[in-house]
C-alpha cells in the first residue's frame, strides 16, 4: 500500500492496535465530510477579513491587523498539527479537526487574495477540485484507473520530484537568489508545469482511494477513519492550491 501522500505512507497502517470495531469506508467518508465543513467555517473567517480588509486599504483604510497573524498562524499550524498526526495516529480523532480548522484560515484568506484580482476565480477552482474528486473516485471504483505497482512508482516519483522542485526555488529565494521564474510565471511555460502539477496531484487522489480501501480490508482500528480522512484531505489542500495557481496563471497572473 504505497503512496505520495506523507500522511498515507506505506507504513501508516502498521504498528497500530486493531482493538474494539474496524474502520469502514463509509465512516471514513463521513469523518472526510466532517473535516471538510470544519474547514469551510473557518475559511469564512478569514474570507470575511481578508475581503474587507483589502477593500479598506484601497480606498485609504487599513487591513485588519489580525489578518495576518490567523492566516499564517493557520498555515504553520496546519503544519504543526499535521506532524503531531502523522506521528501519533490514535491522535487523530482530535488533532484531525483541529487540522481543518487551522487549514480553513489559512485557505480563506488565500482565497480571498485570489477572488479579489480574478474574480470567479475560487468558484471555479472549487469546482475543479472537487469534480476532479469525484471523477477519480467513479473512475476508480469502476476499475477504468487500476492502482498497480508500476502506477504507484511513478506518482510517488513525480510527487517527490515536484516536492524537490519547490524546496529547491524556496532555498534559493531564502539566500537572495531569483528562483526558478516558471514555478510562478504565467507563459506557456509555466502554464505547463501547473497543468502537470494538477495533474500529479489529482492522480495522488488515486492512490488514496486504494490505500484507504486497502486498510478497510485489512480491518485498520475505528480510530484510523479520521486518520484516513485527514490525509485525503491533505491531498484535497494541496490540489486545490494547484488549481488556483494554474487559473491565475491561465488570466495572466504570476
Amino acid at each position: 500500500m504505497r503512496t505520495s501522500n506523507p500522511a498515507l505512507s506505506d507504513k501508516a497502517f502498521t504498528g497500530v492496535e486493531r482493538s474494539g470495531p474496524p474502520m469502514t469506508l463509509g465512516g471514513t467518508v463521513n469523518k472526510t465530510a466532517m473535516l471538510l465543513a470544519l474547514s469551510l467555517i473557518t475559511a469564512m473567517v478569514t474570507w470575511g477579513m481578508a475581503w474587507d480588509s483589502i477593500q479598506a486599504a484601497q480606498a485609504g483604510g487599513e487591513m485588519n491587523p489580525m489578518l495576518q497573524p490567523l492566516m499564517w498562524g493557520g498555515a504553520i499550524g496546519g503544519f504543526v498539527l499535521a506532524l503531531i498526526c502523522i506521528f501519533k495516529k490514535t491522535a487523530a480523532p482530535f488533532v484531525a479537526p483541529l487540522y481543518a480548522l487551522a487549514e480553513g484560515l489559512f485557505l480563506g484568506a488565500v482565497s480571498a487574495f485570489f477572488e479579489i484580482r480574478f474574480p470567479g476565480i475560487v468558484m471555479q477552482a472549487v469546482g475543479l477540485t472537487f469534480g476532479t474528486l469525484l471523477a477519480l473516485l467513479m473512475a476508480y471504483r469502476s476499475g477504468m484507473i487500476k492502482v498497480t505497482q508500476n502506477f504507484r512508482l511513478g506518482v510517488v516519483a513525480a510527487t517527490g520530484a515536484v516536492a524537490l522542485i519547490y524546496l529547491v526555488n524556496i532555498g534559493m529565494r531564502l539566500f537572495g537568489f531569483e528562483g526558478m521564474g516558471f514555478i510562478h510565471d504565467s507563459g506557456p511555460i509555466g502554464i505547463g508545469f501547473s497543468l502537470v502539477v494538477v495533474a500529479i496531484a489529482a492522480l495522488n487522489l488515486v492512490l488514496d482511494f486504494d490505500f484507504i480501501e486497502n486498510a478497510v480490508a485489512a480491518g485498520a482500528p475505528k480510530y484510523m477513519e479520521w486518520y484516513a480522512a485527514f490525509g485525503l484531505m491533505v491531498t484535497l489542500v494541496w490540489l486545490y492550491l494547484e488549481m488556483l495557481r494554474l487559473l491565475s496563471k491561465l488570466r495572466g497572473g504570476d
